[in-house]
């Protein structure tokens, strides 16, 4: 939209606004820029010790994570969601909305937890020799849940909500005049499900599966704590272990390849699983289960929930109370004051800078800019264990140049003015989630008219004016869940704080981390709750979110 007034101000708003939102979305994509150059680069020693030692390990355990959650993610979220959209049963408005609880809890306090369970020395392990007279590990077989397969166990059932919410809202969205059709055709409920709605879900189920794929080649936690190497463990030991950040990048890119082809296969997808429908808003008829099928499609929908929160939770709450009798919570609430600080900041930035781009874009939507934006926003697929390279080597090589300079010239020596500080951790954070906040503001400055914009500057108002004063009011619910989404990311973010944070600055994250690796999670517990209890906060909102498209469509 074109500017109107003859003021010299607003006349060079659009290039200013151009301006700076191109140098700000500069900024935030030199991390992906500068590992992306790693592909190109020289390989070093280290590199081809790894390539000829542990590099295929990674590839080949980072596509069986992948090909192992997709499997469950898509079995979990497509069964339940089909069953809480489709069917009727008792307890089904609980369950449409509880099926999303795992989510708050990170795939890494699940590893910990259920490790504590399942071990040689936990509950069901010691019930059953109690049971059956076995002593020891010799006498019976037990599944070893620190394997390839426990991790995709724990990834799964915090995951699975990524595809379980898209592919219900897919499922709402279709039109009932297409199923009646199928139904008058002689087709069964379930053949209506696999030749009809099935297909139609496709392009959100597949969305919901790369969101979750992206997930598990980002986690570090889980693999780390259950010894299995993938590219996000080999970054880390290659950068602390090895000590070289050449390799460490080299490894980076390698992954980014792995994330770019997975954006690309997602996308091909979709593009070719295109399916239309006409819109209705008619009560969507649902297939009521009696007797066995409704204790079927009860267990179905109670287990994730049981497995992926709350006997998690419940297991947490125990140990807590442990904890609280040691003194542990004064110990967590320092670790809880770093991880509110990094998450306050990170969340007002962020928002802030979305709110900035998404401006910008309105004031001049050229492709040029769009592209930047979008470029600077891809932080979200992307590992934090990558973006902290990309973050900390820059960095370093800023601080050293510029301490030569001032050696040179001034004989001082400025040390490392950047490197192992708050500044850096947070602008990691905002390369990673500022995705997060700037489709959110996006989103909801969209729903703006543009005719406000029209109408404020008639009345003599700027379009920085136009923005305080009549689209952040209008948004500012939009603006308070991009605040509390990034809030919460922030607060479970575990590579890219281990990586990049400053020495002596722990969160809770990096706290339970550290303890459970010291098999020490009776203290962990405390800290693990808290990162828990924070993540119900979006929880919360998608909630809310549920309950209002149930109103829509029932």
């Amino acid at each position: 939209m074109q500017l109107q007034n003859n003021s010299p101000w607003v006349q060079h708003t659009p290039r200013i606004w151009m301006m700076l939102v191109g140098a700000i979305a500069l900024l935030l994509s030199l991390p992906l820029m500068f590992v992306i150059s790693h592909l190109f680069g020289r390989p070093s020693e280290v590199w081809q010790h790894l390539a000829t030692t542990v590099l295929s390990g990674y590839v080949l355990n980072s596509l069986g994570l992948m090909a192992g959650v997709s499997c469950g993610v898509m079995a979990i979220g497509v069964s339940t969601a089909a069953l809480v959209t489709l069917c009727s049963f008792p307890g089904r408005r609980i369950l449409e909305w509880s099926l999303l609880l795992p989510l708050a809890a990170p795939a890494y306090i699940l590893a910990y937890v259920y490790t504590e369970i399942l071990e040689f020395y936990g509950p069901v392990q010691s019930g059953l020799r109690a049971v059956t007279g076995w002593q020891t590990v010799t006498d019976y077989w037990f599944p070893n849940v620190r394997s390839l397969g426990g991790a995709i166990v724990m990834l799964t059932l915090v995951l699975y909500p990524y595809v379980y919410l898209l592919a219900r809202v897919a499922f709402l969205e279709q039109s009932v005049h297409m199923l009646e059709a199928s139904r008058s055709l002689g087709c069964s409920p379930w053949r209506s499900f696999l030749k009809v709605i099935l297909p139609l879900a496709r392009p959100a189920i597949a969305a919901g599966t790369a969101l979750a794929l992206m997930e598990t080649l980002s986690d570090f936690g889980t693999v780390e704590f259950f010894g299995v190497g993938t590219f996000t463990t080999g970054i880390y030991r290659t950068w602390f272990a090895l000590g070289d950040r050449s390799a460490a990048c080299q490894l980076a890119a390698c992954l980014m390849v792995f994330i770019f082809g997975l954006l690309a296969a997602e996308r091909w997808f979709r593009q070719r699983a295109k399916y239309y429908q006409t819109s209705s808003r008619q009560p969507f008829p649902r297939y009521r289960l009696r007797g066995v099928r409704a204790a079927i499609a009860q267990i179905t929908c109670v287990l994730p929930i049981l497995l992926g929160f709350a006997l998690p939770m419940a297991m947490l709450l125990n140990l807590s109370v442990n904890s609280l009798q040691n003194g542990e919570i004064t110990a967590s609430w320092e670790f809880a004051k770093h991880s509110l600080i990094l998450a306050g900041l990170t969340a007002g930035l962020g928002v802030a800078i979305a709110l900035l781009m998404t401006y910008g874009l309105r004031l001049y939507p050229s492709q040029g800019m769009s592209f930047a934006v979008r470029f600077a926003a891809m932080g979200y697929a992307i590992p934090g264990s990558v973006i902290a390279v990309g973050v900390l080597v820059p960095i370093g090589q800023f601080d050293n140049a510029i301490d030569r300079w001032m050696q040179s010239t001034f004989d001082i020596s400025t040390g490392l003015l950047l490197s192992g500080t708050i500044a850096a951790l947070v602008f990691a954070y905002l390369v990673r989630f500022l995705a997060v906040s700037f489709g959110t503001v996006e989103s909801s400055l969209g729903r703006v008219k543009p005719s406000l914009d029209e109408a404020a500057r008639s009345l003599g108002c700027s379009p920085v004016q136009t923005l305080v004063k009549v689209h952040t009011p209008l948004i500012s619910g939009g603006l308070l869940t991009a605040v509390l989404l990034v809030f919460v990311d922030v607060m479970k973010e575990l590579p890219a704080t281990l990586i990049v944070r400053p020495f002596n600055f722990d969160t809770l994250a990096v706290r339970v981390y550290r303890l459970a690796s010291d098999e020490r999670l009776a203290e962990a517990a405390i800290p693990a709750l808290a990162i828990v209890l924070a993540g119900l906060i979006p929880i919360a909102l998608l909630t809310w979110q549920i309950q209002q498209t149930r109103r829509s469509f029932d």
